[in-house]
């Protein structure tokens, strides 16, 4: 179904699955030339009509109601159609984190999982993406319950506030109706240690509460472990090195365990991030994680190992394959013998090279976490369609790349990239194929969105080809997707 309504001039188009009707009220997802709206149109104007806020657009029997995307209109809806409200994921085998700092990718995303035996989790951002972009946690879950509404998606979706390190963090993801939480420990483990000599390590290791000492000696010292087919040993200057590394972390992540319990119940799903380190996790210290974890009786979704190679922004893997198979078997192992948990795998986006190994060695029980891929596509229908808009972005990129490169770890040449005067309109989506550009673009989403010139019109130009941008979106995650060796419904 598709119609036009004609108020102040605008033409209305209707989004055809999102049409609904609940008690004497029809309910749709619309949009003119310039925004997206709620549209309600009823009998009468009392009931559901009235717990919508907005603008009343006609009263003669049938009265019409265009209503803006808003926290209160959010709320309505999620109470109406609980399906747009975001949910546990913890017993879904496979899901996949579709990061959009945009508030605009869902759909497209939609369209590629669907498809697939995989759930998304399409409400999910980092605090440091909140800050670039301006956007709060109720922002990130509003946008997708109206985005899902939008496509009738009706099979359950997941939000997670990403790579959280402070209890008062996680409270605000909760409060915004978050039931996943990406602890990230970097701040809490001593990841330093694992660099000091042994000397330092058993002075660190004899200061640790003679309790926790001792359970170490009885739990760990020279003990050898059975998982999966694998053998691992844990020797005694190892189990020392892991102790003073990880102990205080895994106490804080049994703290953030039980907040979570006492505010959700069982409805959450807590992943362990332990990768925002600068060396590989070690399968030891893996697998001393994870028991450390079970003696703590934390529940947890998920696990992101610190995994060999490179998992730039943006980019494909970088590293050896055959010694990357070779350490994620050893990984994957531990996953399933230590409680059959997911593999978490971040900085997910485009890493082609390792999903058929990724997808075979987990039996497809895991979490992919990506982010700013789907920024890039938006940056590539601007290439396409807009290049004198691209040209503006791409320059701001440039001005601000010393501001934000020290807030990600990558290693292109950004020299090799072409003077953007040299390049006539038609090359300029080449560039999104070309690490550096990409990499440049993928980290200086936040300068090009808080600039008051280019913001504007990069939401406008979105507007204008929306189904365009849901095109690229659904290719690029349907990649993504086949190549993992996720299975097809």
């Amino acid at each position: 179904m598709r119609e036009t309504i004609h108020h102040d001039e605008s033409a209305i188009s209707f989004y055809r699955n999102s049409i609904h009707k609940k008690d004497n009220a029809i309910i749709a997802m619309a949009r003119d030339h310039i925004q997206k709206f709620i549209m309600l149109i009823s009998v009468s104007e009392n009931g559901i009509i009235g717990k919508f806020s907005g603008e009343q657009i006609g009263d003669d029997g049938v009265y019409a109601k265009k209503c803006p995307l808003n926290a209160n209109n959010a709320e309505v809806l999620r109470e109406l159609f609980p399906w747009t409200a975001p949910v546990s994921l913890r017993n879904r085998k496979t899901t996949i984190g579709c990061g959009d700092r945009l508030g605009l990718a869902s759909p497209g995303h939609i369209a590629a999982v669907k498809e697939y035996d995989v759930t998304p989790v399409l409400a999910q951002q980092s605090m440091r993406e909140l800050t670039l972009t301006g956007r709060t946690y109720r922002n990130v879950v509003d946008d997708a319950a109206f985005l899902v509404y939008q496509c009738g998606y009706k099979d359950g979706y997941g939000a997670d506030g990403d790579h959280l390190k402070k209890i008062s963090d996680i409270d605000v993801a909760l409060s915004a109706g978050m039931p996943m939480i990406t602890l990230d420990l970097s701040e809490v483990m001593l990841a330093a240690a694992g660099d000091w000599s042994d000397s330092e390590i058993e002075t660190a290791f004899n200061s640790l509460p003679q309790d926790v000492i001792s359970r170490i000696k009885k739990t760990y010292f020279d003990k050898t472990f059975d998982i999966g087919a694998l053998t691992i040993k844990i020797d005694v200057p190892t189990a020392k090195r892991c102790a003073v590394m990880y102990v205080k972390a895994m106490d804080f992540a049994a703290e953030v365990h039980e907040h979570l319990k006492e505010k959700r119940g069982k409805e959450f799903d807590l992943e362990i991030s332990i990768d925002e380190t600068t060396s590989p996790t070690l399968p030891e210290h893996h697998l001393f994680i994870v028991k450390e974890l079970l003696y703590r009786k934390v529940v947890f979704t998920s696990l992101a190992p610190r995994f060999i190679g490179e998992f730039q922004k943006g980019i494909d893997y970088i590293g050896n394959l055959n010694e990357f198979s070779k350490q994620f078997a050893v990984h994957a192992e531990i996953a399933k013998a230590c409680g059959n948990y997911k593999v978490s795998i971040h900085s997910g986006s485009d890493k082609f090279m390792v999903f058929p190994t990724i997808g075979k060695m987990t039996d497809m029980r895991l979490h992919l976490k990506t982010a700013g891929t789907s920024w890039l596509e938006a940056v590539r229908v601007i290439a396409e369609k807009d290049p004198v808009l691209y040209r503006v972005m791409h320059t701001c990129a440039l001005n601000h790349l010393d501001e934000v490169i020290k807030l990600y770890h990558i290693t292109s040449d950004m020299s090799k990239i072409p003077a953007i005067d040299s390049l006539y309109d038609e090359d300029l989506p080449k560039l999104m194929e070309m690490n550096e550009a990409r990499q440049l673009l993928h980290i200086t989403y936040g300068p090009i969105l808080r600039d008051p010139a280019i913001r504007p019109l990069f939401f406008a130009a979105l507007h204008a080809h929306e189904k365009y941008y849901y095109e690229k979106l659904k290719y690029h995650f349907e990649k993504h997707l086949s190549l993992l060796g996720a299975i097809k419904k």
